[in-house]
């Protein structure tokens, strides 16, 4: 399943090469919505809310209204997680947060899944040079995403894996790590990170992996409907 993602900073629309430099910028949100009407899941995330500097809560509340979104970005407590379900959201996608001191933090995880439901948890894994990255990819911590995981495992619906090193480039994924996520795990995986063609999609999609796709949808290089 592909699954196209809006990132948001600012109150526009936005895509990034590998976090950091501003590739594209549309203030026209809704025809981004109206693109997306055919799809069963839409991934939204809330770049400045990731970052600590603003939120973007109206434009959350809105895009969940017309579209069924999982929604990330700045989910570091349980309340901030229930606001986010409460604006509309079918999930939440918690990623830094699941660590603590270089090791998935069980205790923070156990208290979210109790309180908003394993179910609607979507445990973000993000990996930069095989290790897993926290704060907006700023640090890695000595954990393989496969080990993370298999730890975390019990407290998420799903995973959504990003590798990092490919995030933005428009040069292909590495099917490879993101089998080794897959196969640590009997939860769906969810995979981003230079997704790039329809191939890549459809490959991931024979084998049991969706596919979250960005900046090749935005720079028309993966058309939509095709």
């Amino acid at each position: 399943m592909l699954i196209p993602s809006i990132d948001l900073r600012n109150g526009k629309v936005v895509q990034l090469v590998q976090g950091e430099r501003l590739a594209l910028e549309d203030a026209d949100l809704d025809k981004w919505i109206q693109r997306f009407a055919a799809f069963a899941k839409v991934q939204l995330i809330d770049l400045d809310a990731a970052i600590g500097t603003g939120s973007n809560d109206t434009l959350v509340r809105y895009v969940c209204a017309a579209r069924p979104c999982r929604v990330g970005g700045g989910i570091r407590t349980i309340e901030r997680a229930l606001e986010v379900l409460d604006a509309g959201a079918t999930h939440v996608i918690v990623g830094s947060s699941l660590f603590r001191e270089g090791k998935p933090d069980l205790t923070f995880a156990a208290a979210l899944a109790d309180a908003v439901g394993r179910d609607r948890v979507i445990g973000a894994i993000d990996a930069k040079g095989g290790r897993v990255a926290v704060k907006g990819w700023r640090e890695t911590v000595p954990l393989t995403a496969a080990d993370a995981a298999r730890a975390l495992e019990p407290y998420c619906s799903e995973f959504l894996y990003t590798h990092v090193d490919k995030e933005g480039l428009m040069q292909g994924t590495d099917i490879d790590a993101i089998l080794a996520v897959r196969d640590a795990t009997t939860r769906r995986i969810v995979a981003a990170g230079g997704i790039t063609t329809k191939e890549e999609v459809d490959r991931l999609d024979a084998l049991g992996v969706d596919a979250v796709v960005g900046m090749a949808i935005y720079t028309g290089r993966m058309r939509l409907g095709n």
